[in-house]
């Protein structure tokens, strides 16, 4: 019985890994034009991280975990989420000494046991990054638009920003009363989640899908009537900025994360081609966090960013070629070949992408697989072209053809690359 993949676990094959670099790169590229740094955090974490940051009641950490127990009894957990990971090595490695300010992004993959759809894995992956040390509204705008940049590099220009506040401790707790009672005079018509939900952590009820929930909170009281003075002032301000720097958003006073440690402004970026999941990244303020976890009182803000729904919505957008090589060599005959692979070895240690055939084959099927593997170039070398010192380098797009003299062969190559002439890009 042939062995496959765990149910929610997907291989990412060749095809798929030059699109995926492309975005890392891409991201990479942004956040450090941004002042952030990378940081790589374990798999595996204790247990007690998750349920103390994210919950004990969210569904996260109620039914989503992979959790198992160690040697000594101790719980550990394969990460579902990025940020809390961040957050302890923050406090951990002490990176607050130096400078509180701290500016960190991960790429990598998360696990949750939850069902399989669109752009939707048990094993998937994030792009997240952090901003920690400042309380004001200028780094949530700093944050926003470097997110909303990163959709722009990326050629995804049709996504829509929606921001929220969901105030302070203080505030939040008078709304969630009025909505508490608002949701228990109607709780026969919430769904099984919904009621429980009322009950221990009633805002999550704006994450319902059911659309009888959904049709329920519609007339629900709005958070923004309850927010105190200065997380109003800390909103106008946020949107002050994001004006200011030509970022279209909407203000959805439905909008809640699901994590229980958001407080202030929150946001998401969301789209209409990903069906009923059409968030395909989030974030917010998480002030209270660091202290939660027992290091110093230090506000925060981050978001991440679903990988397989983000490459889910370029392969509709973007009609481009990923890790074409730049060069197919066709050599025909024993004493071609082996110049070939020399030539090949090349370009290669030189950084040019340059393929060849191993065995000796014709002409014929050496353009087929040319074709298959989208060279952007062939060159074609056999026993004339040798005694004649020209080969015929064709461009695999357009099929014209010409001669190239063999001498300095590498070099010719590697300018012709470098000048973008010899074939249509």
């Amino acid at each position: 019985m042939e062995i496959s993949a765990i149910k929610g676990f997907k291989d990412i094959l060749p095809r798929e890994t030059a699109l995926w670099q492309w975005v890392e790169a891409e991201a990479r590229g942004v956040f450090n034009a941004f002042g952030f740094k990378e940081i790589r955090t374990p798999l595996l974490e204790k247990t007690e991280l998750f349920s103390r940051s994210i919950g004990q009641d969210t569904d996260i950490v109620s039914k989503e975990m992979y959790t198992l127990t160690d040697s000594k009894g101790e719980g550990i957990t394969l990460r579902p989420e990025a940020t809390s990971s961040v957050v302890r090595a923050y406090i951990q490695n002490r990176l607050y000494q130096d400078n509180p300010v701290q500016k960190l992004y991960s790429i990598g993959p998360m696990f949750r046991h939850e069902r399989p759809q669109k752009g939707r894995f048990r094993q998937f992956h994030q792009i997240n990054a952090e901003l920690f040390g400042d309380p004001g509204p200028a780094s949530d705008a700093d944050i926003i638009i470097m997110i909303m940049h990163l959709f722009n590099v990326l050629g995804l220009n049709d996504v829509v920003l929606n921001i929220n506040s969901l105030g302070c401790p203080v505030c939040r707790t008078v709304f969630r009363d009025k909505l508490r009672a608002f949701l228990s005079e109607r709780s026969g018509r919430l769904c099984e989640d919904c009621r429980r939900r009322a009950e221990y952590n009633p805002l999550r009820v704006f994450d319902c899908k059911v659309e009888s929930c959904k049709e329920i909170v519609s007339d629900a009281p709005s958070i923004l009537d309850f927010i105190c003075d200065d997380c109003a002032r800390h909103f106008s301000l946020l949107r002050e900025y994001l004006d200011n720097s030509g970022i279209r958003y909407v203000i959805n006073h439905r909008l809640v994360r699901g994590l229980d440690y958001y407080s202030r402004t929150t946001f998401e970026i969301q789209t209409d081609r990903l069906g009923a999941q059409n968030a395909v990244a989030g974030g917010g303020r998480y002030d209270g966090l660091i202290k939660q976890l027992e290091g110093p009182d230090y506000p925060a803000i981050g978001f991440g960013i679903g990988f397989e729904r983000l490459v889910a919505l370029i392969e509709d957008s973007i009609k481009k070629d990923y890790n074409r090589p730049e060069i197919f060599m066709a050599g025909l005959g024993a004493d071609a070949e082996k110049k070939v692979f020399g030539w090949v070895t090349e370009l290669r240690r030189s950084g040019i992408s340059a393929e060849m055939e191993y065995g000796s084959k014709g002409l014929k099927a050496q353009m087929k697989k040319a074709d298959r593997i989208g060279a952007k170039r062939a060159l074609i070398v056999g026993e004339d072209e040798l005694v004649s010192g020209k080969g015929i380098l064709r461009d695999m797009d357009t099929k014209d053809q010409k001669e190239i003299g063999l001498d300095n062969l590498v070099q010719g190559i590697i300018n012709i690359i470098k000048n973008g002439t010899g074939h249509r890009e």
